[in-house]
């Protein structure tokens, strides 16, 4: 598969204006100033909140919903530890306006299964609430048995039909209309009823990251560019900044952001294998630690009750049990929005319906190779 070099990292439609200086240029060579570190993203952040609010300044992009599940269950196996959990859960942020209040019904043949998109902006606001670009968009399924869990990602420069708004990238719809129009748009894509949202901030990538003892991360496409790390192919151990800066690389990348939506699931696979492994399980502060991470930078629709009984639920999901993929695409194009990624209609269709019916194990869509 090629790609124009200009459609790697394109803009989205209402984001042009910001995203215009990180467009890239032939040979992967990146000009200063056409996309900050995240550092100077944090700071920037940091420079327009009050006081109160610079901690959580800065918004980062990467779903992380299923190792939140994966890390209560680490907590409650350990024994003893269920009351200082819930009250390490409830620092969650919750709101009830991320969901539309219309939709697709749900499939009866789906049973127990559950639809959940991960997501996050580069809102620049004060809190998770605020509305700015969400550049990664994963879709988590988990199935009625709860024997395995599929993750979707889906290429901000899909070019799809937004309720209201005509024909943009899918992004775009986020930044019309928040989590509402975006879940909307999703739901008429898929024909699928989407259960609930969840979106992580900044902050909370990069010290879930550290609490874990860092990861070991497989780079599948080496690159050097300051800001986002210099990695050669293979696996590295990173801590919190530098799985920031891989899972923000995209000008480099044969084919911009998405492949940088499969490397974000090579950091969510890294993660997961780690959380799984014995030294973990068998390590109560490092598991609490991880839940003190991540859940004052969460926000999310579901009460803290619903993750206890979706984690106790997986509690014997393995790795093996994870599978990866790209919404279908056919290819790129331009028009008036910019660069965008064609959506594959039939295939999309097709992989409506295995999430819809709960029967992603005959879906048509090839999983991505994640080490």
């Amino acid at each position: 598969m090629t790609q124009d070099p200009a459609h790697q990292g394109a803009a989205s439609g209402p984001d042009d204006a910001r995203d215009a200086e990180t467009s890239p240029h032939p040979g992967g060579t990146e000009p200063a100033g056409r996309e900050s570190t995240p550092t100077e993203d944090a700071d920037q952040a940091a420079e327009q909140a009050p006081p109160e609010e610079k901690k959580r300044a800065g918004c980062f992009k990467v779903g992380c919903l299923t190792l939140l599940s994966m890390i209560v269950v680490i907590a409650l196996a350990v024994g003893g530890l269920a009351l200082y959990v819930n009250h390490q859960l409830d620092q969650i942020q919750h709101s009830n306006s991320l969901l539309p209040s219309d939709g697709p019904t749900r499939d009866a043949t789906a049973g127990k299964a559950q639809n959940i998109l991960l997501l996050g902006s580069d809102s620049r606001g004060k809190n998770l609430r605020d509305n700015g670009r969400s550049d990664v968009i994963q879709l988590m399924h988990v199935s009625s048995d709860r024997r395995s869990i599929q993750v979707v990602h889906f290429p901000r420069d899909l070019y799809v039909a937004i309720p209201g708004h005509g024909m943009n990238k899918i992004n775009a719809a986020y930044s019309f209309g928040g989590s509402k129009l975006l879940v909307s748009t999703m739901q008429n894509l898929l024909g699928l009823h989407i259960d609930h949202v969840a979106q992580i901030g900044f902050d909370g990538f990069t010290k879930l990251t550290n609490a874990m003892g860092g990861v070991d991360v497989y780079v599948r496409y080496p690159y050097s560019e300051g800001g986002f790390g210099s990695w050669t192919q293979g696996y590295h151990h990173m801590n919190g900044e530098q799985a920031l800066g891989f899972s923000r690389e995209r000008h480099q990348l044969p084919h911009g952001d998405i492949d940088r939506g499969v490397d974000q699931q090579e950091w969510i696979n890294a993660m997961v294998t780690k959380a799984l492994s014995r030294g973990t399980l068998e390590n109560p502060k490092r598991a609490l630690d991880m839940i003190s991470a991540i859940a004052p930078y969460t926000l999310t629709d579901t009460s803290t009750s619903y993750l206890i009984t979706l984690a106790v639920s997986l509690r014997n999901i393995s790795r093996n049990d994870l599978t990866f993929y790209t919404a279908p695409f056919s290819g790129f194009a331009k028009n008036s929005v910019g660069d965008v990624d064609v959506v594959d209609m039939p295939k999309m269709k097709q992989l409506g319906a295995s999430l819809r019916t709960d029967s992603m194990s005959s879906t048509s869509v090839t999983p991505n190779t994640v080490s």
